[in-house]
């Protein structure tokens, strides 16, 4: 029998998940790594912790890898991005993490230049500290000798993947995919290529960039540190909330996800031409499969799961982010307070890293309940907003958005969601779509499966959450819309 293990390396944590080629999760297991903190908007991991998670999250899915074969597939946080030297494979700094701010003064200089548009052109993306780019920079800028070492060829970088990828194979694969190069603001999505001009702005050098192939590829042979006792393929890697996208069995123009994780991903498939994207979204490669490319217009929110998790660790409301939805359910509404979570700014569609975090509408009647509602909520409104976007730039109305990720098991937060979209969110049987996604472009690499067709039946809908619309829920819109003002002003 072949088994594949799928490696979801997210934000928070590293899990392992075992699947078989009917694509039906046999088991999973989890560890959860450091959050660094330096200064106020800077976010770390440290990269080899992160490697060596992975390492004993595969040792603990498979300590007795017996007589099965065993392939693995890999699906990361997008834009958090490693600085290495390719001697010794260590890296100069800690992984700067997709919600590090640290570059947004050069993202504000680049802008008063005029470089937008053509960053835009080509890479589809806006200039924001976000994307992995200026990260690199600061590294290049902050480490002794790193500028140095990058133009004589010694250093490589590369998001999650890239690093996961070099250190499994030993450094003999130098490699990422086309989702994980496309948000890095260095990528050409119509040539498919590192962009010289992109690397030249940001001054750095073609020789740090790994070769880049589609999703559906095999990129390299791992005894997992002599887990294995010969080699096991690496095949199929793509970034979070692709994997989402293909997990969720997006493969047609104007099917959509949501991806409620740390933060959270909204994107919808648009087709094989990389069409501008409207004010306030990206343009990204979604998937490449099988030859060709499908684009995806995509907003990310930077505070969805982060919210809950800070409302239970900083604020200690309750113990853990599950107690939530017992606690918001004791109040029908949050009376008019709100939480505007832009602890790392504020991403799609506002674009405003500089805004701070929020609770406003407070009065001496606000109680604990009502703040986590409002927690809960601002999750759902910042959905809204993308989803406002992408309806206004594709012409009509969503059929219906597919959820996965954690907080789809809170049923406050879904019914709150399909109100809020006035569309039906589709919650499906696997929790952690994002691994599904890589499991299948496993097999599309490995030739188990021939044709998108082969595969759209594997998915298995759990629950179906219809809206109830009504004047209110707008009048609640209308208030979220007016907090996110006051902050960004």
């Amino acid at each position: 029998m072949h088994k594949i293990i799928a490696i979801d390396q997210s934000t928070s944590s590293t899990k392992a998940m075992l699947f078989d080629e009917q694509c039906r999760m046999l088991q999973r297991c989890h560890v959860d790594h450091k959050q660094y903190y330096p200064k106020a908007g800077w976010v770390e991991h440290d990269p080899e912790e992160i490697y060596h998670n992975m390492v004993k999250t595969i040792g603990q899915l498979v300590p007795t890898p017996g007589e099965d074969e065993y392939s693995m597939a890999i699906t990361n946080q997008l834009e958090t991005v490693v600085v290495w030297e390719k001697a010794t494979g260590q890296p100069i700094y800690n992984a700067l993490v997709w919600q590090d701010n640290r570059g947004a003064e050069l993202c504000a200089q680049l802008r008063r230049q005029g470089c937008q548009q053509m960053v835009s052109d080509k890479s589809g993306l806006l200039i924001d500290p976000n994307f992995s780019a200026t990260c690199v920079r600061w590294v290049l800028d902050n480490v002794e000798g790193a500028q140095q070492a990058a133009e004589e060829g010694k250093l490589a970088t590369g998001t999650i993947d890239t690093w996961l990828v070099w250190k499994l194979t030993g450094g003999k694969s130098f490699l990422t995919d086309t989702t994980n190069a496309s948000r890095t603001m260095l990528f050409n999505i119509h040539t498919m290529q590192w962009d010289e001009e992109l690397l030249q702005l940001f001054r750095i050098p073609r020789t740090m960039m790994a070769d880049v192939l589609p999703c559906d590829a095999v990129y390299g042979e791992t005894t997992v540190e002599g887990l294995f006792d010969k080699p096991i393929p690496i095949a199929g890697v793509l970034g979070d909330s692709h994997g989402a996208l293909v997990g969720q069995m997006c493969f047609e123009k104007g099917s959509g996800k949501v991806t409620y994780g740390t933060g959270s991903s909204v994107m919808v498939n648009i087709g094989e031409q990389a069409l501008p994207a409207p004010e306030g979204l990206v343009t990204s490669v979604g998937f490449s499969a099988f030859g060709k490319h499908f684009y995806g217009y995509e907003g990310n929110i930077y505070s969805t799961g982060a919210t809950l998790k800070w409302m239970a660790d900083q604020l200690q409301l309750v113990s853990h982010p599950s107690e939530m939805e017992a606690i918001a359910g004791t109040v029908t509404t949050t009376e008019g307070v709100y939480v505007v979570p832009a602890f790392a700014g504020l991403g799609a569609p506002w674009w405003k890293p500089e805004a701070k975090a929020a609770i406003v509408g407070m009065t001496f009647a606000t109680t604990k309940a009502h703040v986590i509602r409002a927690a809960l909520e601002s999750i759902a409104y910042q959905v809204r907003d993308l989803v406002g976007v992408m309806e206004k730039a594709t012409g009509g109305t969503l059929r219906e958005i597919c959820a996965d990720g954690g907080p789809t098991k809170n049923q406050l937060l879904m019914q709150f969601q399909a109100n809020q979209l006035d569309t039906p969110v589709v919650c499906t049987e696997v929790e952690d779509a994002s691994a599904m996604g890589a499991v299948v472009m496993n097999g599309f690499a490995r030739g188990v499966w021939t044709d998108f067709s082969q595969v759209v039946g594997m998915r298995s809908i759990t629950q179906v959450f219809k809206p109830e619309h009504s004047a209110a829920v707008d009048e609640c819109y209308a208030g979220w819309r007016k907090a996110v003002e006051m902050i960004t002003r």
